[in-house]
């Protein structure tokens, strides 16, 4: 009795914890606004102001990618859960928005995993992030096929000078570990939360082909349109560029950032500084960079993540015999 919470009590820490999710990311979405080093909030706005970026018809347009790209990402979800527990399309815009609010100010989005998985019962709760895992990998296998083959043709063009020593070094190294985890796979002794690496498998194994290949798609489909959104703010500041030549780079980029470790508010620091050194290879100034990856940023994730903490905030736990 006496390691008993009381109930009353048990709600006010909730309440608490809710409450503290959405102010902590509303305090990071201001404080990357407003107090970003790399571009000052008014220059940031009188650039756009005198690009015209701010035309009803440029908003819309943006606006319109950016809901689809997250409606693609929320079928994606629905997808994913459905296999093993059926969900309606805004039972995943909930799990999907109030995820991302949450995981804000996590590295690498980590958060994402841990609010998904509240929204179930104990029991379903590591199929759920095993599914959020499978999501995130389908997304990152589309990024990494475009950016491979975008920086391959990116360093051949602009001859830039690789250390091949150290990219084989790379290499060898990520192979070494691929041997000892094949290796650890079939002694079965790597866990992971108690469960096996075959029993991980296995569990992956059961979710039907269609899925697989219905999550890949959709990563690809919003991939395209996220990619397409960046070359489309680079007209709007008028970078006279051809779209084969910025997807090169837009590719690259993306790759690139998503390999560097990093806490989801600081996103936009990492894509900015990859994107102008790389955009700098074909003549594109670094305050319209800096201002396009903003923006993106705020389209992207800041705004989706002020429609979630409405989701955070009337959050209630799942009942037991979910």
């Amino acid at each position: 009795m006496h390691g008993s919470v009381p109930y009353k009590t048990k709600q006010f820490f909730f309440v608490l914890i809710k409450l503290s999710i959405v102010v902590g990311a509303f305090y990071f979405i201001y404080s990357k606004i407003a107090e970003n080093e790399n571009l000052r909030f008014g220059e940031f706005i009188g650039f756009l102001k005198e690009n015209g970026t701010f035309s009803l018809k440029n908003i819309f347009f943006l606006v319109f990618l950016s809901t689809f790209n997250w409606f693609f990402e929320i079928l994606k979800w629905q997808s994913l859960v459905n296999t093993i527990k059926q969900i309606s399309f805004r039972n995943s815009l909930e799990q999907s928005l109030g995820g991302l609010t949450a995981s804000l100010i996590t590295p690498n989005r980590i958060g994402d995993y841990g609010a998904k998985a509240v929204y179930y019962a104990k029991q379903l709760r590591k199929r759920i992030v095993l599914l959020n895992l499978l999501g995130n990998m389908a997304q990152m296998t589309i990024t990494t096929i475009f950016g491979t083959i975008g920086l391959v043709i990116f360093v051949n063009r602009y001859q830039i000078d690789v250390n091949y020593y150290r990219v084989a070094r790379f290499v060898f190294l990520i192979l070494l570990v691929g041997i000892f985890a094949v290796f650890g796979i079939r002694h079965k002794r790597f866990r992971l939360k108690g469960y096996s690496i075959n029993r991980i498998l296995d569990a992956i194994k059961t979710i039907p082909n269609k899925v697989h290949f219905i999550n890949l798609l959709l990563s690809l489909v919003r991939y395209l349109i996220f990619s397409f959104q960046f070359y489309y703010l680079l007209t709007i500041f008028g970078v006279d560029v051809a779209y084969s030549k910025a997807m090169v780079v837009i590719t690259s980029m993306y790759f690139l950032a998503s390999i560097i470790p990093s806490i989801s508010i600081f996103d936009v620091v990492i894509k900015g500084s990859v994107a102008v050194f790389l955009f700098g290879y074909v003549e594109v100034n670094e305050l319209t960079i800096l201002s396009i990856i903003t923006i993106m940023w705020l389209l992207n994730f800041a705004l989706p993540s002020l429609f979630g903490s409405y989701f955070v905030l009337n959050f209630k736990l799942p009942r037991i015999e979910e």
